[in-house]
């Protein structure tokens, strides 16, 4: 864990694709503090943030992630079609 808070940026793809479990959470929620108002973090995801709190099984522990993650940050809401649905030619 004091690995991934010492690193300047931390990147988390497509939270919510997996399910999570409640320990989980908790775990990510120790990630995420650790690292608050200290290093940079993006997380990716498809989930609404009003439905973190099923996505991390536990409303409480989902708001407190919110809580460190919004704070001085920038939140991106990306419209549109995925670049992953479009097909590649060659």
């Amino acid at each position: 864990m004091r690995q991934y808070e010492r690193y300047d940026l931390l990147i988390i793809d497509e939270l919510g694709y997996l399910p999570i479990s409640a320990n989980e959470s908790k775990m990510l929620f120790q990630l995420i503090n650790g690292r608050y108002e200290r290093k940079s973090t993006i997380i990716t995801t498809n989930v609404p943030l009003s439905s973190w709190g099923t996505v991390l099984n536990s409303t409480a522990t989902a708001e407190a992630i919110l809580d460190r993650l919004v704070y001085h940050s920038h939140v991106i809401k990306i419209k549109g079609k995925s670049y992953r649905l479009t097909s590649v030619s060659s």
